[in-house]
């Protein structure tokens, strides 16, 4: 892939850009590798990669520069900002709103926050877009809900410009701090939630929901992940750290019970909205504590599903697993170092296959699904 930004010493976030996409799935085959050494596994299945540039789906951009004259982009450590919207990790759809962006942060008068003077309202703007129709979602992040109203009156022409804006947002963040985002969030238009369909399963994007931002290798995650939990004896499960739902949506049927646990509202919102809309009625999620939620259980389903943040699933689980011994684990991880230390705490269970999902083309992270079945 090409990029003028990095060509120029501009942006160094794709450390591996210059490596072919080949190259680099190897590479993180080999570390994967390194990471289960010691540990049998079954099957190395081959890795899934998707395309090189423009398959964000999501856009993070610090605002800076001045109320006249915004950059969206990012901070180096010295403090100096750089512009980012011509980042080819962006689809072409992103370029007409960032194009419009910047003379509304005028017109409403958002002052672009200052990290050093510690003055200023908008400190970030989050776009997201729907792959299944284009429209997309546009979170505020703002230090404080001075400059509210001025957004709320300006907001008119910026949905006359951007008709596919179908959910906007003002999230408050009034931390100095590098936090991308606060605890509340304001809706500015009726509209809460962005559809996403993938195959054929409908997903629900809310503000403060974490979703996949590589939409062509997310889709390909979860359908792996429903062929495999299709392939055994399961009518029971559960979906720990589940997100808004993705993976079990995939893997239920309209016979299996299936429990999804997520500590954030805004998923388990979008799990419940997705079951209905699906007609799956046998379907429970909770806003719960994953690891708190499974010790405080005796009735254990044959198959536990888990897609933890990069620290893994823990001891604590990982113990109770273990105890408890449900006949499969279906292990999910953006952090296969921390999958790896969890797995050798699961005795009693053998790798029945593992998978690299290149869901972070030119940079060293990946994600990896591995099948695990209890073999006292």
């Amino acid at each position: 892939m090409q990029c003028a930004l990095y060509d120029a010493g501009r942006c160094r976030s794709c450390q591996w850009i210059e490596q072919p996409v080949e190259d680099q799935l190897s590479a993180k085959m080999t570390d994967l590798r390194q990471l289960l050494d010691g540990i049998a596994v079954g099957e190395w299945c081959k890795p899934v990669s998707g395309p090189e540039q423009a398959f964000r789906n999501k856009a993070k951009m610090v605002v800076s520069g001045s109320v006249e004259k915004p950059l969206l982009g990012m901070l180096h450590r010295d403090g100096t900002p750089e512009d980012l919207t011509d980042c080819p990790l962006y689809p072409a759809s992103f370029e007409p709103v960032f194009a419009a962006l910047k003379p509304f942060i005028a017109r409403a008068g958002l002052t672009p926050y200052n990290v050093a003077r510690k003055r200023g309202e908008l400190k970030y703007l989050l776009l997201t877009e729907s792959q299944a129709d284009g429209g997309m979602m546009l979170r505020f992040v703002l230090r404080s809900q001075s400059k509210l109203e001025q957004l709320k009156a300006a907001l008119p022409w910026l949905q006359q410009q951007l008709p596919q804006l179908k959910v906007i947002s003002a999230n408050i963040q009034p931390v100095h701090m590098a936090i991308m985002e606060g605890e509340q969030e304001i809706p500015l238009t009726e509209q809460r939630a962005l559809e996403e369909v993938f195959n054929g399963v409908p997903l629900f994007i809310r503000p403060q929901s974490f979703f996949q931002t590589n939409p062509q290798v997310a889709s390909q995650l979860y359908a792996t992940a429903r062929d495999w939990v299709r392939e055994l004896p399961v009518n029971h499960m559960w979906d720990l750290f589940c997100g808004v739902g993705g993976f079990g949506l995939h893997c239920a049927t309209p016979e299996m019970k299936l429990t999804g646990i997520e500590i954030a509202p805004e998923a388990i919102a979008s799990a419940k909205q997705s079951a209905e809309k699906l007609g799956l009625h046998n379907l429970h999620f909770q806003a719960l504590d994953s690891t708190q939620f499974a010790v405080a259980q005796q009735d254990i389903p044959q198959l536990v599903l888990v897609n933890p943040p990069r620290r893994g699933i823990g001891k604590a689980l990982c113990d109770y697993l273990t105890q408890m011994a449900p006949g499969h684990i279906v292990y999910s991880s953006c952090n296969a170092q921390t999958m790896a230390k969890d797995i050798k705490m699961l005795p009693g269970y053998r790798v029945v296959r593992t998978q690299l999902f290149d869901m972070f083309p030119h940079t060293s992270h990946y994600e990896v699904l591995t099948l695990l079945e209890y073999c006292p």
